[in-house]
């Protein structure tokens, strides 16, 4: 669907704009299901809860897909490129849950949170894309308010064991972002999405069975939690995420993916009734103006420039 409606969009600018807004629609949807998630991994263990979550994105993709008639055209590339993409994706949750037993909630928010930087300095060795000025400035403005955000000053700031593992999940998922920048211009969607869900749902089945011991079962609120979490947070959301990225940069992905964090603060205070401090609100808006200035400067600036190019004309 997003790739039919980008095709009625002929300006490269209108497509990124239109590709940044889907990714931003996703990153809600993920801020959104925190309390739920916080919720599920009290009742069940957090490595079988994501297996079972995963497990049911990629059953439906793999339904879609074979309905679809879409499995024939499955090239070894696109097989090796959704099975790598897949360990990359099972890497960052399975080390940010990991990390999480051993460190704060806060420092975990903030470190995972700062592939927004990563991404960029990856890029420039793995796609080799520089980034602009305005890009840059949307990054430091959005880590300034990951810190603000996500920190908590009034403790004091303490490294912990952990820290190292969140970090680990935040190269995991810079390199996640990379490498579907990447597949992403002439891979198939839907099949690179389904290789890649149903890869990081059996690495998280055996990741749950190496680190949780013995297979438990799952209430029915348990598995309701995971049906939806599995297919509107992982299939819906990682389709989306694979199909409009062709359009737009891999560090303008990062950028967006910021608000997670913002959303789910938004959700905890509507939902949970969490508040939030000033500097936790002023950290949000410093992550909102960031991708502002990443958006829609360089936007309003193209524009400007091909309409000084028509009116020349």
């Amino acid at each position: 669907m997003a790739a039919i409606i980008l095709q009625r969009h002929t300006l490269p600018a209108r497509k990124q704009l239109f590709a940044d807004f889907m990714l931003a629609l996703v990153t809600l949807v993920w801020g959104s299901t925190f309390v739920l998630v916080k919720d599920m991994v009290e009742q069940v263990p957090p490595m079988m809860f994501l297996a079972a979550r995963f497990a049911i994105g990629g059953v439906a993709l793999a339904i879609i897909t074979l309905v679809a008639r879409r499995w024939r055209g499955l090239s070894m590339r696109e097989l090796g490129w959704g099975i790598v993409i897949g360990v990359a994706l099972w890497a960052g949750y399975s080390l940010q849950t990991l990390g999480l037993q051993k460190t704060t909630a806060s420092n975990a928010g903030f470190i995972t949170g700062l592939s927004v930087v990563l991404v960029p300095v990856l890029g420039l060795f793995i796609l080799k894309h520089r980034p602009g000025i305005w890009t840059w400035s949307g990054v430091i403005s959005a880590t300034t308010g990951l810190a603000l955000l996500s920190l908590r000053f009034e403790g004091g700031i303490r490294a912990n064991s952990g820290d190292l593992l969140v970090l680990g999940c935040a190269v995991a998922f810079s390199i996640h972002i990379l490498l579907i920048s990447s597949a992403a211009q002439w891979c198939d969607p839907l099949r690179i999405t389904t290789v890649q869900v149903l890869v990081a749902g059996l690495l998280n089945a055996l990741t749950s069975l190496l680190f949780e011991g013995r297979i438990q079962g799952m209430s029915a609120e348990a598995w309701t939690a995971a049906a939806f979490l599995g297919l509107a947070a992982t299939a819906a959301a990682f389709l989306i995420q694979v199909t409009v990225q062709r359009f737009t940069t891999a560090s303008h992905t990062a950028l967006i993916f910021t608000l997670e964090p913002v959303f789910a603060a938004i959700f905890g205070y509507w939902l949970d009734g969490d508040q939030l401090a000033l500097t936790g609100w002023l950290g949000a808006t410093l992550i909102l103006a960031g991708m502002l200035v990443a958006e829609l400067v360089p936007y309003v600036r193209r524009r400007r420039q091909a309409g000084a190019r028509e009116s020349a004309v």
